[in-house]
């Protein structure tokens, strides 16, 4: 009886866990176009276009376009507290003592707005713009 229980409980375990394989796969792609660019150099400015699983978050599309671009690359730092602050972009980057960082931005019609979370957070919506721009905040 006990040997009969683990076996149904083997084999409810791996249909949920295919249910669940199935369910991610069967999710909507939503496509989204990142850029890259550099305030402080005359480094022209990189469009990518990639994808982002309906509900997935942003460093998913980024490491897809690392992936798949081998001109793009990205690092990413932990911090305990706040999580995954993005560290450098194509071998750029940021850095305290020049005050420089990666500004996460979304832009719609011309007009960009920060994000308020990080990358490892971030939802982003169909045909969404993310610009990633190096900057300053000694202005």
């Amino acid at each position: 009886m006990a040997s009969t229980r683990t076996a149904i409980f083997s084999v409810g375990l791996l249909l949920l866990s295919i249910q669940g394989a199935l369910t991610i796969r069967g999710q909507a792609s939503l496509p989204i176009r990142l850029s890259v660019m550099n305030d402080l150099s005359n480094m022209t400015p990189e469009t990518h276009f990639t994808s982002v699983l309906e509900g997935g978050v942003l460093l998913g599309a980024l490491r897809r376009i690392q992936e798949l671009q081998p001109d793009f690359e990205f690092t990413l730092k932990e911090d305990p507290n706040y999580g995954l602050f993005l560290e450098s972009v194509n071998g750029v980057a940021g850095s305290e003592k020049d005050q420089t960082y990666w500004e996460i931005l979304s832009e719609n019609s011309g007009k960009y707005t920060r994000l308020d979370v990080g990358i490892g957070c971030y939802t982003p919506s169909e045909n969404e713009h993310i610009v990633l721009r190096f900057s300053t905040w000694a202005k």
